[in-house]
């Protein structure tokens, strides 16, 4: 299983990207997806998660109300709206999937990592 993130570029403080997550497996319903972020110096951090089926999702209190994960299962594919982007959401996103786990958070319980995309919000 390959996953494969892209979306990321340079924007201003309050624009908008879409990061994509291209899971290269027939059987992406399998897994949970998160979408993490590693700020300059800080350790990566979760930020997003959404369900196999896709009608549940989770999000880290700095972002609730700015971004939106979601999945087509059809294109074996998530993503992440962000919206009223800040220059602390700068940094390099990754997602990541896992078949089982019980805390969303904790990088260990997830199998399968992308190579991450930059993000870069200027103020």
């Amino acid at each position: 299983v390959q996953l494969q993130a892209s979306g990321g570029g340079l924007v201003q403080a309050g624009g908008s990207l879409r990061l994509s997550c291209v899971i290269s497996v027939r059987t992406s319903t399998m897994y949970a997806v998160s979408w993490f972020r590693q700020s300059p110096g800080k350790e990566r951090e979760w930020v997003a998660a959404i369900n196999r089926s896709g009608d549940t999702t989770y999000y880290t209190d700095a972002v609730k109300g700015r971004f939106t994960i979601s999945r087509d299962n059809a294109k074996h594919t998530v993503f992440l709206l962000m919206n009223s982007l800040k220059p602390d959401d700068t940094g390099v996103w990754y997602c990541a999937a896992r078949a089982y786990g019980s805390n969303w958070s904790r990088k260990d319980e997830y199998d399968y990592w992308g190579q991450g995309t930059q993000v870069t919000v200027s103020s």
